[in-house]
């Protein structure tokens, strides 16, 4: 019998992610889940018709590795936090050597790492984020970066695989063992479904944790809105009111309460996409508003600590704070980078299109990173976007675009 072409096979296997299969042939809605329908089926997705193609891809391909990274001691007292999103794997990358002049002591590598989904024809095998990722693997500046700064990382949807994509991207398990590979996950992370991981660095006093959200592989459709001439083109979604609908999935949000509750003197909380703002109608926590709510109220209920929290995706940058009666009145402060070296607009032009109560700054859309300094002794933190040198945009290499500093 003739062998089902990948694409072929893979289009097929697409066509399951909306409405995957009971044993009986009867369509299901669309959430992912290890359970038994109610009346004794069983549900099939396509990941699972998907599995044996995977295994022995696997054994056929050679997944890219990333250039080899240097280790931070948990005991470290951090003191200099830099991040950054949006990086164009076949752009230039002269920023890597403008961020390691800063001397951070952590790199946060937050989504968008790559743009591995752009001419993907569909193919199960995702071969256009392998050749993505091993576009970087022989990235010169990168190798050099990672030699010299530790990092941590979680993804976004071009590095996932799929625009705007979430639960319900039939490929998302192979686009995990991609990641994986290339970026040494560890074992703690292997072990479980999705990418999230949390590390806590330093001594009693002076003990940061950071939080990296996985707001990718269990999260629901997002809601869209109809199209007009007539509203400006700031998005296509709308907030949902379906309490069904999850951001992170049951386990993730089990798992981040637990971590909440670890001592520690300042936590980094990040997620790829913007938390804080309503002011568009691209991805955003704003889409799916009671989820949005209960991470506020973990996080007032958290374990004593400072907190920021840190995003990317836009393709531009600021500082946003909020306090809601979800957080019990505390001020919650987000700072957005984007984007490393694949920037869309200008400030002026962005500052303009969006306006936005809850941003303090100007929408920073020149080529950008983040930093977060600590100074332990003032128990402050400074949050900053810094210009990544572009010579494109002609934004000064670690030129201080904003910043604002914040005690706990």
């Amino acid at each position: 019998m003739r062998a089902l072409s990948l694409l072929a096979f893979g289009t097929a296997a697409a066509a399951l992610v909306a409405t995957p299969l009971l044993a009986d042939g009867h369509a299901q809605g669309s959430g992912h889940g290890n359970h038994m329908a109610d009346d004794g089926h069983v549900p099939m997705y396509a990941e699972d018709l998907l599995a044996a193609y995977y295994a022995r891809l696997e054994q056929r391909v050679d997944l890219p590795v990333a250039p080899a990274n240097v280790s931070l001691a948990p005991d470290t007292t951090l003191t200099r936090i830099a991040f950054g999103s949006c990086n164009h794997q076949l752009r230039p990358q002269d920023y890597w050597s403008v961020i390691a002049g800063h001397d951070p002591d952590l790199f946060l590598f937050i989504g968008d790492n790559n743009y591995g989904d752009q001419g993907w024809d569909g193919d199960a095998g995702l071969t256009t984020l392998r050749e993505a990722y091993a576009v970087q693997a022989a990235t010169p500046e990168l190798a050099a970066f990672r030699a010299a700064v530790p990092m941590m990382i979680t993804w976004d949807d071009h590095d996932y695989g799929f625009n705007d994509g979430g639960a319900s991207f039939a490929y998302r398990g192979w686009a995990e063992t991609i990641y994986e590979t290339f970026w040494g996950a560890s074992d703690e992370v292997r072990a479980r479904p999705g990418v999230y991981e949390s590390r806590m660095f330093g001594p009693e006093g002076q003990r940061t944790q950071i939080i990296m959200l996985d707001t990718r592989f269990f999260r629901s459709d997002l809601e869209t809105m109809d199209y007009t001439l007539d509203r400006a083109p700031l998005g296509p979604y709308q907030p949902s009111s379906d309490d069904a609908k999850t951001m992170l999935g049951d386990a993730q949000w089990a798992w981040l309460e637990q971590e909440l509750a670890k001592p520690a003197d300042l936590r980094i909380l990040v997620s790829s996409i913007q938390v804080i703002t309503d002011a568009h109608d691209y991805e955003s926590w704003e889409a799916l508003p009671q989820e949005r709510a209960r991470l506020y109220v973990m996080l007032a209920n958290r374990s004593e600590s400072g907190l920021v929290m840190l995003s990317g995706d836009r393709h531009a940058g600021g500082i946003y704070s909020d306090a809601t009666p979800e957080t019990k009145g505390e001020r919650v402060w987000e700072l957005t980078s984007s984007s490393l070296n694949y920037s869309f607009s200008s400030t002026e032009r962005n500052t303009a299109r969006e306006p936005d109560d809850k941003r303090l700054t100007d929408f920073i859309s020149e080529e950008n990173f983040g930093m977060v300094e600590i100074d332990w002794a003032a128990r402050t933190f400074t949050m900053s976007l810094l210009g990544a040198g572009s010579v494109r945009d002609g934004s000064g290499a670690g030129e201080v675009r904003v910043t604002e500093t914040v005690g706990w």
